[in-house]
């Protein structure tokens, strides 16, 4: 049985144990090119069981940007949907220029679509009293400075990309050391859209 396989079974498991910790033993013992792998093959149901199972599960932004990178110093989270076209993506994560700020991390996202709706920018935010989530990727806001090899920072008020980013929050939970599980709210509605990161390295 293939690694995507074994991760399957443990989700359905743990969909009738309500039991997260094998899931996460299962993908921090992965190699890293593995663990992306497996992360990316994850089905829209599986996706969708994760968001049940990890409620109360708390990411930190040192879980998106380890407290090892400096400013502007980008981390990558490949990630996949459960749109029905496009599902494959990432969030490119940040620390701002101001080492005094410490609450707040900068990203967009890179994919297939970027140059069609724009780069998505976004200002990620502890939320720890937020049931939805302890962190938010916030479209609302879109951050000041960036790597110089990101692209050029555009709000998301602007067209395209209004309606993909326009008045989005995604709210994430952990999984394993590497992996989150997030959901899109828009209008600050839920709506059906599940996604998976799992962090480089």
């Amino acid at each position: 049985m293939g690694h995507h396989e074994d991760l399957e079974r443990l989700i359905k498991n743990a969909a009738v144990d309500e039991q997260l910790g094998p899931i996460s033993a299962f993908l921090d013992d992965l190699a890293p090119n593995v663990r992306i792998e497996v992360a990316r093959g994850m089905t829209n149901d599986a996706q969708r069981t994760l968001w049940t199972l990890t409620v109360g599960q708390l990411v930190s932004l040192s879980d998106m940007v380890p407290d090892d990178y400096g400013p502007l110093e980008p981390v990558r989270h490949f990630g996949k949907n459960t749109l029905p076209a496009f599902q494959t993506f990432e969030k490119r994560f940040c620390r701002p220029t101001d080492a005094a700020t410490t609450d707040m991390l900068w990203g967009y996202n890179e994919g297939p679509t970027r140059k069609l709706v724009g780069p998505g920018y976004f200002v990620c935010r502890a939320t720890p009293n937020d049931p939805r989530g302890a962190t938010v990727v916030d479209y609302f806001s879109v951050p000041p400075e960036k790597p110089a090899e990101w692209p050029t920072i555009t709000s998301n008020e602007r067209l395209p990309q209004r309606f993909v980013y326009g008045f989005m929050h995604d709210f994430l939970r952990r999984v394993s050391a590497h992996v989150t599980i997030g959901r899109a709210w828009r209008h600050h509605k839920p709506t059906a859209n599940h996604f998976i990161l799992c962090r480089e390295g």
